[in-house]
């Protein structure tokens, strides 16, 4: 096995589905229920919630952006995991697509009478997309700046 660099994190974000993400990084930003933390290496031991956002991932003066809608993070001084419940890179987004189903949210919001559960459920669904988005557009106006290779595909 090769030599572990002290300067670097082993990083893996998964959902059910894929690992989305797994590499070798300098510095990961996470959003979490406590606020948004940056981990660096040699970071102390730390498990915490994820809510929906931006996770920035930091290598070699490249900048990668993925959308998280939810899960748990497990920080450990030389490896971070997240295990997401849906996760997206910056350039798979698909824009129009999740704002379609945030308004289908919204409107299913306004137009139903339900109960707590449900309406939870919908506000989770409006967030997911909302992060979505906001990583989304971004990366369009990083990419359309022409500032590639941050934000740069694999």
């Amino acid at each position: 096995m090769a030599e572990k660099k002290d300067n670097l994190i082993n990083f893996k974000i998964a959902t059910p589905e894929r690992v989305v993400f797994k590499d070798e990084v300098e510095q990961i930003t996470l959003p979490t229920k406590m606020g948004e933390i940056t981990v660096l290496p040699n970071h102390i031991p730390l498990i915490s919630a994820l809510v929906p956002g931006e996770v920035i991932v930091k290598k070699q003066n490249v900048v990668r952006a993925m959308s998280v809608s939810g899960g748990f993070i497990e920080v450990q001084a030389e490896k971070v995991v997240v295990l997401a419940d849906t996760a997206e890179k910056a350039e798979e987004i698909d824009i129009k697509r999740a704002e379609e189903a945030k308004d289908r949210a919204a409107k299913a919001m306004n137009e139903k009478k339900m109960d707590a559960v449900q309406f939870a459920a919908l506000a989770a669904q409006i967030e997911k997309e909302m992060a979505r988005i906001r990583v989304g557009r971004k990366y369009k106006r990083v990419e359309q700046a022409g500032r590639t290779p941050k934000y740069k595909a694999e």
